[in-house]
């Protein structure tokens, strides 16, 4: 598995220089005209919106330009964008996600015209403003609606996540996906494996599974301390005790908001967003709990898959889904083996136990651009 989130922008490779009589910028509109005349909807203000902050290495497949910038230094590096910024990146990891949100948003638009509950992507990076057009080319190119950017300039964009009202941080970066969780905000590391399996266009599906991702670590923590029997007679004695929220809880509650939308228009069987849990807690002996937890909250899920510590793989396979959120490297790298995009939640006591394992590799080999 590997991680691979670069920008490649390349155009029609022409430039912007002309020995014609006309001027230069009509030779730079020439080149750059924008690739629809369509009007767009308008963005939904960012207190109404579900706000998804994607960097720009998730969105965008830009392994090329990482590999300029690590080897050759910053200045390489934007000479590079800038020589090349009428070339779109080909898709990230994220890119089918993203897609899949702008599915939504357009069966919401149909049902409620005046309605700002939608999803709203933000374009996060730390790549200077001088980049920022070859990024503007590439999403006109992939007719994309992302209309919100920000570009700091070499700092980390998570002082800016509460300002646009974050719901969701996906990154590349472990480093800024643990200070956007210190920060209260749910994030997750993007990883792409080396084939991406086909998904849906018309319907999202978000898998997560439970235990320091839905829910708190609690559960985790007597297992990893005292063993299974001692989390199965945990689990029972306290069933009817909702477990404590996980950092991706709120998240749920934001596709669960927008679900209902669809049921109130009778369309609960053609839903355009499906929601799973796929834990490797058993049914019998530790499911009772998950599923009271998710009740006492008022949340739905539509799948819950109890998997009895078999691996996740081969059932995301068959899900299908854009995105999985899962707590442990081990789940998250059998999901990518299988062709899932998965997305690594460092949150909860598994981090500390494997703290000089798989994390801290992802860490100190962490690059530049988030």
């Amino acid at each position: 598995m590997s991680l691979r989130n670069c920008h490649t922008l390349t155009a029609s490779g022409q430039d912007l220089t002309s020995s014609s009589s006309r001027g230069p910028w009509e030779d730079a509109r020439a080149v750059l005209k924008p690739s629809t005349l369509a009007r767009k909807p308008k963005p939904p203000k960012p207190e109404n919106a579900i706000t998804i902050g994607v960097s720009a290495r998730v969105l965008f497949n830009m392994e090329k330009e990482q590999q300029i910038y690590e080897q050759q230094g910053m200045e390489e590096y934007i000479k590079y964008q800038v020589e090349h910024e009428t070339q779109p990146f080909s898709p990230g990891p994220a890119f089918s996600f993203v897609k899949a949100l702008e599915a939504v948003n357009t069966r919401l638009r149909e049902l409620y015209p005046e309605s700002e509950e939608l999803f709203d992507v933000v374009l996060m990076t730390n790549n200077h403003a001088y980049v920022g057009l070859r990024l503007i080319n590439t999403i006109n190119h992939h007719k994309l609606f992302i209309e919100r950017f920000c570009m700091t300039g070499g700092n980390s964009p998570i002082g800016y996540l509460k300002a646009y009202h974050t719901n969701l941080y996906l990154s590349a970066d472990p480093v800024k996906v643990r200070e956007a969780l210190e920060e209260g905000i749910a994030a997750a590391t993007m990883f792409t494996p080396e084939k991406i399996t086909e998904v849906s266009e018309t319907q999202l599906r978000v898998a997560f599974d439970g235990d320091a991702v839905l829910f708190s670590d609690e559960s985790e923590r007597i297992y990893k301390a005292h063993g299974l029997d001692k989390f199965f007679e945990h689990e029972k004695t306290h069933e009817n005790k909702p477990l404590d929220h996980g950092p991706l809880k709120g998240f749920l509650e934001a596709l669960g908001k927008l679900q209902k939308k669809f049921y109130g228009k009778g369309q609960r069987m053609d839903c355009p967003i499906r929601t799973y849990l796929v834990t490797a807690r058993s049914a019998a002996s530790s499911g009772t709990r998950a599923l009271k937890t998710l009740r006492s909250w008022g949340l739905e899920i539509d799948e819950a898959l109890f998997l009895a510590g078999a691996p996740k793989g081969p059932m995301l396979e068959k899900i299908r889904p854009h995105i999985f959120f899962d707590d442990q490297m081990f789940h998250v790298e059998g999901a990518a083996e299988m062709g899932t995009v998965a997305c690594h939640v460092p949150y909860g006591i598994a981090q500390r136990i494997t703290k000089k394992g798989n994390n801290d590799k992802d860490a100190s080999s962490a690059p530049q651009e988030s």
